[in-house]
């Protein structure tokens, strides 16, 4: 079987699921692992930094993706032609956020013009049970069912320990940013992730998009602690743009703040959000659950 994802996190679950060999195309995006980056790309995002500009502001990024939302343009760019010679079975792709990836209905479109008939998977989790599934969905349509339970088994088992860890810790109140101009705070598995992390979310609910806030609602939150993972953004995109918002009076009685890699833990429906809620335990109770070796997370207060 030839499986095509046009998802990152999609692209995660294959290589878990020990699929890599028969990865034949990704997106631009697939950069973990890092064999994942020797895969031909097929989709593309519209939106970023050109080859030599400079990297637009969370402002500017905000204004051009609502631009083309509005209307109608496509955000990400598929090679149909890459993908006519790839000629893939299983196409991994999803409906959740056009903002993400490119929508399984384009895919299909685009399909029909090359008169491709490979099977379209639409992995859409709204939640980290749902996240889960998705895991076991891959896993049985590419034939590796038993692999799959095994592995979604180890990652609740890996769920349940930090649950276990912070069981009887104090619930610190926590603010997930996802975005800072405008502010928005992580939805879908977000909630949970900060509720078995041992903390206790603010605004935020579980299962639903992400909700935009104003500075106000965040200056009278009394938060605890502040994690600030951007979508898409890395360690080091993080930490650059979060020592812009301490100067933010709406943050200055937070005692705590942090910046966390969002695209690797946060933003990305995958097996790694397992990571992400080990990571925030280890923020939110210290030295009750181990700082993870792979880092991610740093206080900038």
């Amino acid at each position: 079987m030839k499986i095509l994802s046009l998802l990152p996190s999609a692209t995660e679950i294959v290589f878990a699921l020990g699929l890599e060999d028969s990865l034949v195309g990704v997106t631009a995006e697939c950069d973990f692992p890092a064999a994942a980056r020797d895969k031909s790309a097929v989709s593309f995002p519209a939106v970023g930094a050109g080859p030599e500009g400079p990297t637009p502001t969370a402002a500017e990024i905000d204004g051009a993706v609502a631009g083309m939302v509005a209307s109608g343009s496509p955000l990400y760019r598929l090679d149909e032609e890459r993908i006519r010679t790839l000629s893939p079975d299983l196409i991994l792709a999803q409906d959740l956020c056009r903002v993400c990836a490119v929508p399984s209905g384009d895919v299909t479109a685009a399909l029909d013009r090359l008169g491709c008939r490979a099977r379209v998977l639409s992995l859409d989790p709204t939640t980290l049970d749902d996240v889960l599934a998705a895991v076991r969905a891959v896993a049985e349509v590419a034939g590796v069912v038993e692999q799959g339970r095994t592995y979604v088994e180890s990652l609740r088992a890996r769920l349940e320990r930090i649950r276990r860890l912070t069981a009887d810790a104090g619930r610190r109140r926590v603010l997930e940013m996802e975005w800072s101009d405008p502010v928005y705070v992580g939805g879908h598995w977000v909630p949970e992730m900060v509720e078995a992390a041992g903390g206790r979310i603010l605004f935020s609910r579980t299962g639903v998009p992400s909700t935009r806030l104003s500075w106000a609602e965040i200056g009278s939150a009394q938060a605890d602690v502040v994690v600030f993972a951007p979508c898409g953004y890395g360690l080091a995109e993080a930490v650059a743009e979060g020592e812009d918002l301490l100067r933010r009076p709406e943050l200055a009685g937070v005692p705590e703040v942090w910046a966390l890699d969002g695209s690797a833990y946060f933003s990305r429906p995958g097996p790694r959000l397992v990571d992400g809620v080990e990571l925030l335990a280890s923020v939110l109770h210290p030295g009750r659950v181990p700082v993870p070796a792979a880092g991610g997370a740093r206080r900038l207060r």
